[in-house]
């Protein structure tokens, strides 16, 4: 129980890292080449863009990926509780 709750807390914080960081860098490309992000779009424009922060934008990415590694705590503290046999 202790390992997969251990997956489960820290498997999902590294997936919406790497996901958020891959969205970063296109973003940093586009600045870099002069345009505005438009991020409903996921393109690079030439008029500027509002803001839309990635919760809005992926609130079942976000959402559940903390909840996931909530559950992986609980499980870890579960796991580290309970006596083995």
């Amino acid at each position: 129980m202790i390992k997969l709750g251990l997956l489960l807390l820290v498997l999902p914080v590294c997936v919406l890292m790497g996901i958020y960081f891959w969205e970063l860098s296109d973003i940093r490309e586009c600045q870099l080449d002069g345009g505005h992000w438009d991020y409903i779009e996921s393109t690079c424009s030439d008029t500027p863009q509002p803001f839309v922060s990635w919760l809005e934008r992926y609130p079942l990415l976000v959402n559940g990926g903390m909840l996931l590694s909530v559950v992986g705590m609980l499980m870890c503290m579960v796991g580290l509780y309970v006596k083995r046999r």
